[in-house]
Parts: C-alpha cells; sequence; structure tokens
C-alpha cells in the first residue's frame, strides 16, 4: 500500500486525534497538537529510513559502493587536514530492531563514514556583543526550526580566522547536530552561514564530496534515531550526544539514487501534511469564533426572552459546539459570567434588595465607629456611570470592594521572612494546588514569632480565600482548617462579610470574565497584572439580594457539574481518537 493510499485511508482519524490545552486561567495561550498528523510525520519517516517508502530499483548502484566512496573522502580528508581518527566498535549488531533493511542496504555507524568533531575551546572572556556569531545548541535548533537564529553571543573576526587555521569550522554541506539539549537536532551549513560552535555543546559532520547531506538531514529527523540516541544516554542525569556515542550511532545507508528520490519523495509528503496541518487549524480556529461569538449572543442579551432565544439557538446545536476542552471551558467562563450579571436565575421582587444590605452594613460601621471599636475611614467614592460595565437587574446594585469585605495584605513590609528547619509554613501562590490543596511540605518554614505577628494583623476564619496579586488573576482559593501557617507577601486574604456578600458569590466575581475585563481596561505598561489592596478596596461589585446570591450559586455548581461531565467525555473521545492514530498508523508500517 501506497503511503498516499494510507493518508487517505487514515484522513479523519489523523486530523480529528487532536490534543488541545486548556484556555480557563489568566493569561493562558491556546496550542494545538495536531497528534494524528504529528504520528503521521513520523509514519513517513519511519517507512523512508527503513526502505518501504519507495519501491527499490535495480539499476542502483548498490549502497556497498555508495560506503565505500564516503570511506575513501573520509580518510582524504582526514590525511589533508590532519584530523585525529576515532577509534570505533569492530561489528555493528542490529538484532533488536524491529525491521530488515532491503538487499541492497546497509546499516553502518556514522563514524565509519564521516568525520565527527567538535569545535577549539572558544573562552567565555572571548565573547563579545558584535562579530561573527557563536552558537550554542539553541541557536542550531533555531536555525534547524526556523532557518534564522536568534545572535546574542559574538566572537572576533581575529579569534575567528585563528580558529579556522588551527581547527575545525562550519563549512558548506557540513551537518551541524546539537549534543546537549534537544540533542540530535541537525542543520546543514549553506553557503551563507559564517559562524563560530561551543565544544561539547554541538558537533559537526565535515561534508565529502559525495556526501549527500539532505539523506542525513532526514535520517535524523526520523523516530529512530531520536529514540536510539536518547537509548544511549539512559542512565545519565542529563541527555547528552558526545562525539563516541555520535561515531557508533548506526544509519541505514541506501543507494546514493534511492537518497534523492526517498528525500525528493519526503518533501512532497510533508508539504501534504503542512496542507493539512492548515486546513484542520482553519477549521479549528472558525469553530472557536462560532462558539464564541454564539455565547456572546447570551452574555449580550438586552432582556430575558433575547437571552431565552440565543440559548434555544445554541442548544439545538450543542453536540456540533462543546466538542473540545477549549469550547467547554468558553461555555463555563460564559455561565460565570451571566450569574454576575444577574442572568443566570430569575429574580424574586419579594427579596430584600442589596440596597438594604448596604444600609445596613453601613449603620454597623457607623456604631462600631461611635463605641471606638473602629476608627472611621475616608468615605468611599462614589460608582460613577462610566465605572458600571453593565445595567444591573432590578433588586441589584453596584458597590465598593471595601463595602462588603476585608482587604488584607498579609505581609504589607513584603519583607519574607528568615528560613528555619522546623517552623511554620509560609504560604504563597505557588504553594496552592487548586486540585490539592495547599501544599504544607513544600512551603517554605518560618519562625513561630511571624505567626504571632501575623495573626496580631488578622484571624483567619471559615470562608476566607486568598487571591493572587501578581501574575495569574481570577483564581480565588478558600482557606482551610486548621489556620496554623502563615500568608506571603503575593496573596490578598479576602474575608467577605457573610451577612451581606456569600464568600462563594464573591469568589465567583473574582473568577469571571467580568473581572478579567475591568482590570484590562485599568491595565499599566506592567510586565505584570497587579491586583493590590488598593484596587481590590475600590473595586465595582455587582451585588446580588442574599438570597438570589443562593439561587445563583446553586444554579452554577448545577451546570458546573454538567460542564464537568461534558469535558470528562470530551476527553475520553479524545483518548480513543489518539488511541486509534496510534493503532492504525503503527498498523501501517
Amino acid at each position: 500500500m501506497s503511503v498516499e493510499s494510507i493518508i487517505t485511508e487514515n484522513l479523519d482519524i489523523c486530523t480529528s486525534a487532536i490534543k488541545t490545552k486548556s484556555a480557563s486561567g489568566r493569561g493562558s495561550s491556546n496550542k494545538l497538537e495536531l497528534y494524528g498528523i504529528k504520528k503521521l510525520r513520523e509514519l513517513i519517516l519511519t517507512l523512508a529510513v527503513s526502505g518501504k517508502l519507495l519501491p527499490q530499483e535495480i539499476d542502483d548502484e548498490p549502497a556497498l559502493t555508495y560506503i565505500e566512496t564516503l570511506q575513501k573522502e573520509k580518510n582524504a580528508l582526514i590525511k589533508e587536514r590532519n584530523f585525529r581518527k576515532s577509534k570505533l566498535s569492530s561489528e555493528i549488531d542490529v538484532s533488536g530492531y524491529k525491521f530488515e533493511l532491503p538487499a541492497n542496504w546497509c546499516w553502518k555507524r556514522l563514524g565509519d563514514l564521516f568525520f565527527i568533531s567538535s569545535s577549539s575551546r572558544v573562552n567565555k572572556k572571548d565573547w563579545q556583543e558584535s562579530g561573527v556569531p557563536f552558537y550554542r545548541a539553541r541557536e542550531i535548533v533555531q536555525l534547524a526550526r526556523k532557518g534564522i537564529a536568534e545572535d546574542d553571543l559574538f566572537i572576533s573576526e581575529e579569534l575567528y580566522q585563528n580558529l579556522t587555521k588551527a581547527g575545525v569550522y562550519p563549512e558548506k554541506k557540513d551537518i551541524m547536530v546539537t549534543g546537549v539539549g534537544t540533542i540530535g537536532v541537525p542543520y546543514i551549513v549553506t553557503s551563507k552561514d559564517k559562524f563560530y560552535f561551543k565544544d561539547a555543546s554541538v558537533l559537526i559532520i565535515k561534508s565529502t564530496d559525495s556526501l549527500y547531506a539532505e539523506y542525513i538531514e532526514l535520517f535524523m529527523k526520523s523516530p529512530f534515531w531520536i529514540n536510539s540516541i536518547h537509548e544511549q544516554s539512559m542512565g545519565t542525569t542529563v541527555h547528552t550526544l558526545t562525539i563516541v556515542r555520535a561515531n557508533e550511532a548506526h544509519i541505514a545507508i541506501p543507494p546514493l539514487n534511492e537518497q534523492k528520490r526517498i528525500v525528493k519523495k519526503v518533501d512532497e509528503l510533508m508539504a501534504l501534511c503542512d496542507q493539512l496541518e492548515s486546513q484542520t487549524e482553519a477549521s479549528f480556529e472558525a469553530h472557536q469564533i462560532l462558539v464564541q461569538s454564539l455565547l456572546e449572543t447570551l452574555t449580550n442579551a438586552k432582556d430575558a426572552d433575547e437571552l431565552n432565544e440565543s440559548w434555544q439557538r445554541i442548544s439545538q446545536h450543542f453536540d456540533v459546539l462543546f466538542t473540545t476542552e477549549d469550547s467547554i471551558d468558553q461555555l463555563k467562563q460564559t455561565i460565570l459570567q451571566l450569574a454576575v450579571m444577574g442572568k443566570l436565575v430569575k429574580q424574586d421582587p419579594n427579596d430584600e434588595p442589596a440596597s438594604k444590605l448596604l444600609e445596613r452594613i453601613a449603620a454597623e460601621k457607623e456604631l462600631l465607629v461611635k463605641d471606638k471599636k473602629i476608627k472611621k475611614q475616608k468615605p468611599l467614592p462614589p460608582i460613577s456611570e462610566d465605572e458600571k460595565p453593565f445595567q444591573l437587574p432590578s433588586g441589584w446594585n453596584w458597590c465598593r470592594g471595601e463595602s462588603i469585605a476585608d482587604f488584607i495584605d498579609p505581609q504589607p513590609s513584603h519583607r519574607t521572612p528568615p528560613v528555619v528547619e522546623n517552623g511554620v509554613p509560609y504560604i504563597g501562590y505557588t504553594d496552592i494546588n487548586f486540585d490539592n490543596g495547599i501544599d504544607f511540605n513544600g512551603a517554605r518554614k518560618v519562625s513561630a514569632n511571624v505567626l504571632d505577628e501575623h495573626r496580631e494583623r488578622y484571624e483567619l476564619k471559615m470562608g476566607d480565600f486568598v487571591f493572587g496579586k501578581i501574575g495569574t488573576l481570577g483564581k480565588p482559593f478558600f482557606l482551610t482548617e486548621p489556620f496554623e501557617y502563615c500568608l506571603s507577601a503575593n496573596l490578598i486574604l479576602i474575608q467577605p462579610r457573610s451577612n451581606v456578600v456569600l464568600p462563594e458569590f464573591l469568589a465567583s466575581f473574582l473568577n469571571s470574565p467580568v473581572l478579567y475585563s475591568m482590570l484590562e481596561k485599568k491595565k499599566t505598561n506592567s510586565t505584570h497584572s497587579v491586583f493590590g489592596i488598593k484596587k481590590a478596596r475600590l473595586l465595582v461589585i455587582p451585588l446580588p439580594p442574599l438570597c438570589e446570591q443562593h439561587r445563583i450559586l446553586v444554579k452554577l455548581e448545577v451546570l458546573n457539574k454538567i460542564c464537568d461531565e461534558l469535558k470528562r467525555r470530551v476527553n475520553t473521545q479524545i483518548s480513543l481518537k489518539l488511541k486509534l492514530a496510534d493503532s492504525h498508523l503503527t498498523a501501517s508500517l
């Protein structure tokens, strides 16, 4: 069966086997892994280097004759340039390989055919900000993948000239191979290239007249090469490809003419894979835009009738729209937005309006000031119409954050206390796992005196939650008992006044797209989003009647469970498609 037939027969499997990263959370980028097409590319390369991609032609000069030519050229190069010969093993053991080569192919070690070396050492003191580019493994990877490297290290022209006279340097048709980091990545040097490279970080395969570099590059992109060089470095702390390992690495050598046909055919098939990728990505992007546009009709609905109309339109195509993790995450965020806009449940005219709650809180504060239990605070600024992102339903009120909750900076000095060996956990944002809770064991430890100091400023209780100040916003975390820990300076402690706002409702608002859009409008030019105490206290928050808050939370719980079950089913389908891609394409070998 031809590869074109394999692609045609497995087209649906290849294009539907897609891994996606969840778009939930702030600032996350939604990326695709087109797993089926990735496996198809691997299949093409595996068939190519095992002699199964194209039929063999009897008129081709055998690989052994070509190999003899390469070996003569390699020996002449070593003699001409006075290179040091490498010691190689005497035999090649290919008994463990999963495929047999065609009769006119041969297994050889790389070091049997090519001179492999590294560079002369360049000391750090010789690095410059301009001159001849000096590449490490990461720049070679950039060249291989993008055709261009981001130069930030250079050496002088004088040093470069001295190095070219004294040792090995990159010339046209040489193959550079990464030896550290992402190992085994090849790059063919062009006539326009002029650079030097770091010893031990990058290897060089010197070109000879008969070397067909494009086939070697293709072989080094194949799963066989990638797997074998990683197996060689098993047991080491970091995977490396040394000169010794590169010399001993095995390569399948076809006749030269067949190499050229293979490279041409692989280029054609990879171009076909590129087209499939573009079409799949365009289709996925169109699906995302469609889902987003339809969900926006819900949040933009002017009244209950229009909202119901939009929902009916979406529900008729539910099984087509919500087929990816991303689309379900969008649905969850839309539900959350509808909740805090007052569009998720019906209003009850018998509910005590939010304005009464705020009046009661204000009266309680006045009494506490009168009794000298708290200091009189400056009045909060009135909320202007420009600050209100949408119109509230009857019974709701806009209020400032400080009206309904206390926002506390746990470590106002912002100085991290000294670490002690056996002490009290000092919890930061990175110590919080939103699925498994606080990692007390991994958190830094501070002395018990620090906990006493914190307790003088605040007392933790059930219903309190923390919120990240810097970086990832929109992920409130409810604190758990016993409260034998301190909170770090990168967290805000939020203590809702539960007789006015339910902690879960306030947390839902702080996790909603509404907050994110409000913060975006006020975003500064700083690198990270910052949610400080002042911004939190003046934050404009929609407040429903207390009874409606209860109804909203009940509805949210029901809908979130439906979304989670939907996501579980989608993940099961995705897993099945990935397994199908593996089994069908592996069976084609």
